[in-house]
C-alpha cells in the first residue's frame, strides 16, 4: 500500500474500494451527523461513489482532494480528511478532518490537521487555509486553535448549518 504521509499514529493514503463499508459506517455516527451533516452517506454503494470521485480527484491532483486516515498500529480506517477550493480564490482553500468517536479525544485530529495542513501547502503551495466549524463543536475548534488556526468570523446562512446557529470561521496563512 503506498502512503502519501505518515504522522506518529497515522498513516494518510488515497482511498481503496474496500473502504466504502468502513466510510459508510464511520460517517453514520452520531457525532459527524450533527457536526458534519452533509457528510453521510444513503449507503454503502454511494460511498463507493463517493470513493471512485475521490480517488480520480488525488489521482488527477486537483481538489476536492480527500483522503483516508488509518492508524498505523492496525491498519483500521479511522477517519478522512481533505481540502477543497474557497469560491473566487485559487490560492484558499478549506480543510476538514474526522476521526471516528472510538478514537476520537486521543490527538489524532490535532496530529492529523497538523501534517494535512503541511502536506496541502507544499504540494499545492497554498499560501491560505479555513477551518469552518459549527458553532458549539468546541472540539473541532480546540484541534483548528492548537494548530495555530485563528478565529476570523461567525458566519450565517450557509448551506452546510442546518441549525441556524452559525459557522465559526478559522484561518491559517503561509
Amino acid at each position: 500500500m503506498e502512503y502519501i504521509f505518515e504522522t506518529e499514529h497515522l498513516r494518510v493514503r488515497k482511498f481503496e474500494m474496500e473502504d466504502a463499508k468502513c466510510l459508510y459506517e464511520n460517517h453514520l455516527e452520531e457525532e459527524v451527523k450533527k457536526w458534519i451533516p452533509n457528510e453521510s452517506y444513503v449507503d454503502i454503494e454511494e460511498a463507493q461513489e463517493a470513493i471512485k470521485f475521490y480517488v480520480d480527484c488525488v489521482n488527477s491532483r486537483h481538489l476536492p482532494y480527500v483522503l483516508a486516515v488509518e492508524l498505523k498500529e492496525t491498519g483500521e480506517l479511522i477517519g478522512d480528511t481533505g481540502v477543497n477550493k474557497v469560491e473566487g480564490n485559487s490560492n484558499e482553500v478549506e480543510i476538514g478532518y474526522g476521526i471516528c468517536k472510538k478514537y476520537s479525544g486521543k490527538g489524532y485530529a490535532t496530529e492529523l490537521l497538523k501534517a494535512m495542513t503541511k502536506f496541502i501547502t507544499e504540494t499545492f503551495g497554498i499560501n491560505i487555509l479555513y477551518g469552518r466549524v459549527m458553532c458549539g463543536n468546541n472540539a473541532s475548534v480546540r484541534v483548528l486553535k492548537k494548530n495555530g488556526y485563528e478565529f476570523v468570523k461567525k458566519e450565517f446562512g450557509a448551506e452546510d448549518d442546518p441549525y441556524g446557529n452559525g459557522m465559526l470561521i478559522y484561518k491559517k496563512e503561509y
